[in-house]
């Protein structure tokens, strides 16, 4: 018997045999879904078949035997003869188009089970796919293939089961010809493929080494008919409630009706959802997806934001109203880095825990962030992949999708386009200030008739409760003259919230404020200040606001300066907001945290310019502020065309028909080294297959081309990636840093991990640097995981990198 894994408590084998029938069974399971099921199974099948060799067998007795002088992992190539199989079995001259790709796909699914998705093609225009399943000399290949056609399945069994996964090709295909989809869509099937791969492959050694089975599937049409119901004894509650004949709360509660009645019409689709800011699209948008999910047995709900602060009240507020808090999934970040691949001795032990306890989006709601959605669909390695297939017969409702990163625009609508078409998932674009993403190049397929609320403009004119000045001057403001603006204005309203562009700025203000109370003796004149930021971590954010919101209902003056993080999602209000010089949807949402519930007469929300801010070197927010000044000056030259309002949907699309032309260049993620972009990489690649043929006077041997390693290499969602950092807050923060020290199970580890998100933050690269340097960053779990000393992080501001500052000058 070949060995597949070695349980560590009690030594007990697992066969490769079995270990390949039960992963080609889960791997099934999930690509049926979209018609990938023999595709994905024949890549569960094969993908381990290398571990049929004594070579393997020595290795792993070894590492479990005396893992301190263990040979290097990965020294046993066990990935590429599955590969090698299907490419000597299948590959020939006189194979169909769709065979040939059957054997690409599949077999590069295998080969890169272990560090993520190889190249078919090179920037140096090599074949990192041929290299190994065809160049490569495999020592035991033969003994390997041998064990499988004799023990598992026959040749003629094998072939029969090919077979079946070629038409999948052939119907996928035609799909995307119908529906006329980019070439990048035939990488993200790939990519859905080695998603199944990599979580059933994951699920079932997990499940191996804790000693359980494969486990029943949850139910999810019975869940989310309670859910259903428990969410309408909330929206019955508000429409016999205080303020329930309210015209604001009127309005809400009929719009949150459309949406229970819209989610009945179509089994999938990509809609719009564009409720103006404080109309209650949180709830809106849970009751149309949950009562789409009951009506046509979607398996999950999965909201996407810009912002973990969006995240944290979103999800809180969810758990509150569907009575659930065990089964609604809060996913920041990723905690645990990507393991490295030249590991050798005990550390191999400790990152095969880590490896099999991260999260895999099994829950049946589940709140991330945009970064998380991205890296899901692009990002390198197996860590993040291994979400994607539960992304299919889902409901994706985008909260606040203005905020998609503009470099990701192309790459993301792509993404919604197969996600609509092949995984038959419902897209929901949620938010009041949509983007006009049916005006790029790379358009979303949109339906003419894909809002779900009718007469948006009569429903804006309705929610009409502050009025936008441009108070921006050619000098701009200095921080002085702006804190002269805020005392006065508090003179006429008791609440004022500045939202500024970056950190820099925001400090010169909180510290002139704080300056403010100290020289001020009257008690009538004084306020309450408060600062929020990113630089603490969620649990901290959520106690301060929720102390602010209690200083607000209170009544008792108050004033907050905060970076963007506070303008999207959070559900908060002031009676009068500043607004620093950005993109008017950003003013847009800033407006959103002023007289949010239309108690008060029409309150100010006012455009300003700060001089403290730099912010040259932000492409988009400077892109955002001299777009808002064209429309600001074509606003004043004609406003009756324009609704006389800033914030009416005529501003808003041309806003975004402006912006959209100037940054077209920059939609499509270029990749300046490359002198490329990765919709070509993941697409026909032309750049390189071109070189390719012009170097070797011939076409390249193979009819997949994609550079998958290459452009996840270059990918991130943000253009200064980060990492993530635990910081100890408090009590349980500490007890958290404490168990991550010590040895523990994988479920336990899994628990902890989703935990500690709520006492993280993301660090830029300098900022680690600093802390290294300072000694106020140390390391858990082998090194995987980064914590904060207590010294670094600040009760009040968080992070604090400048020995009491605690300030950033970075973009939030």
């Amino acid at each position: 018997m070949y060995i597949a894994h070695i349980r560590k408590q009690d030594q007990e084998n697992q066969s490769v045999e079995t270990h390949l029938d039960e992963v080609k069974e889960l791997s099934e399971q999930f690509g049926q879904k979209i018609g990938v099921k023999y595709l994905a199974g024949l890549a569960g099948l094969l993908h381990d078949l290398g571990k049929n060799t004594e070579a393997f067998k020595q290795y792993i007795k070894a590492v479990v035997e005396n893992p301190v002088e263990a040979p290097r992992k990965g020294s046993v190539d066990h990935s590429t003869a599955g590969g090698k199989l299907l490419y000597e079995l299948y590959y020939r001259e006189e194979a169909t188009l769709y065979e040939k790709l059957a054997v690409e796909w599949t077999a590069m699914c295998i080969i890169s089970h272990h560090q993520g998705l190889r190249d078919f093609l090179t920037p140096q225009l090599t074949s990192t796919f041929l290299e190994r399943v065809s160049h490569k000399e495999l020592p035991e290949f033969n003994q390997a293939r041998e064990t499988f056609l004799n023990q598992q399945m026959t040749v003629e069994q094998l072939t029969d089961y090919f077979h079946q996964a070629v038409e999948e090709i052939k119907t996928i295909i035609g799909l995307m010809k119908e529906n006329t989809l980019h070439p990048i869509s035939l990488s993200l099937v790939i990519k859905y493929i080695f998603s199944c791969l990599i979580d059933a492959d994951r699920t079932n050694t997990r499940k191996f080494e804790e000693g359980n089975s494969q486990g029943t599937r949850f139910q999810s049409k019975p869940y989310f008919q309670d859910r259903y119901e428990a969410l309408l004894e909330t929206v019955t509650a508000y429409q016999n409630g205080e303020d329930s004949d309210h015209p604001i709360n009127r309005l809400r509660n009929e719009m949150s009706m459309q949406c229970d009645q819209f989610a009945s019409r179509q089994p999938s689709g990509i809609y719009t959802l564009s409720i103006p800011t404080g109309g209650g699209k949180t709830l809106a948008s849970m009751r149309y997806a949950l009562k789409h999910a009951v009506t046509y047995n979607k398996e999950r709900i999965i909201y996407i934001v810009p912002y973990t602060t969006i995240i944290e009240q979103n999800a809180e507020e969810a758990k509150r109203v569907l009575r659930d808090n065990a089964n609604i999934l809060e996913h920041h970040s990723n905690i645990i880095e990507q393991e490295p691949a030249d590991l050798s001795g005990e550390d191999i032990a400790a990152y095969q825990s880590l490896h099999l306890a991260k999260d895999n989006w099994e829950s049946p709601i589940i709140f991330t962030t945009m970064v998380q959605f991205l890296n899901t669909l692009y990002g390198k390695g197996t860590r993040n992949v291994r979400r994607l297939h539960h992304l299919s017969n889902a409901i994706l409702v985008f909260d606040e999708v203005q905020a998609v990163p503009v470099k990701c625009i192309s790459m993301f609508n792509e993404a919604l386009n197969f996600l609509h078409t092949i995984c038959h998932s419902t897209i929901v674009l949620c938010t009041a200030t949509q983007p006009a993403l049916d005006f790029v190049e790379h358009d979303l397929k949109i339906a003419a008739d894909a809002e779900i609320i009718p007469n948006l403009d009569k429903v804006s004119a309705s929610f009409k409760r502050v009025r936008v000045e441009d108070r921006t001057r050619p000098s701009g403001y200095n921080v002085s003259e702006l804190n002269v603006c805020i005392q006065t204005e508090l003179d006429n309203v008791r609440s004022v919230l500045v939202i500024l562009n970056t950190k820099r700025a925001a400090r010169k203000l909180y510290e002139a404020l704080q300056q403010n109370e100290k020289d001020d003796d009257s008690p009538e004149k004084g306020y309450r200040l408060f600062h929020l930021s990113t630089n603490m971590c969620p649990a901290h954010r959520k106690d301060v606001l929720r102390k602010l919101k209690q200083s607000l209902s209170d009544g008792e003056r108050v004033v907050c300066v905060s970076t963007q993080l506070i303008e999207a999602g959070v559900d908060i209000s002031f009676e009068c907001v500043f607004r620093s010089l950005a993109g008017l949807d950003s003013i847009a949402q800033a407006a959103g945290r002023c007289n949010r519930h239309g108690k008060d007469p029409i309150r100010n929300v006012y455009i300003i310019n700060v001089n403290e801010e730099d912010i040259t070197n932000l492409k988009t927010i400077q892109a955002g502020s001299d777009i808002t000044k064209r429309v600001l000056d074509e606003y004043k030259k004609d406003p009756d065309s324009l609704g006389h309002d800033l914030l009416s949907p005529q501003v808003m699309r041309m806003y975004f028909c402006y912006y959209f032309h100037r940054m077209k260049i920059d939609m499509h993620y270029a990749i300046p080294v490359l002198e490329n972009h990765m919709i070509d990489l993941l697409g026909r690649n032309s750049r390189y297959t071109s070189a390719f043929k012009n170097a070797h006077a011939e076409h390249l041997p193979i009819l997949s081309s994609q550079s998958f390693a290459t452009a996840e290499k270059y990918f991130n969602v943000i253009d200064q990636p980060t990492t993530s950092v635990l910081v100890p807050y408090n009590a349980e923060a500490n007890e958290l840093l404490v168990e991550l020290n010590g040895d523990m199970n994988t479920d336990r580890l899994g628990q902890i991990l989703k935990q500690a998100q709520q006492y993280t933050i993301n660090i830029y690269k300098h900022e680690m640097d600093k802390l290294e340097k300072s000694d106020d960053l140390y390391v858990l779990l082998h090194g995987s995981v980064y914590a904060l000393r207590e010294t670094a992080y600040d009760s009040e501001i968080g992070l604090d990198l400048e020995s009491g500052n605690g300030w950033s000058v970075e973009i939030q």
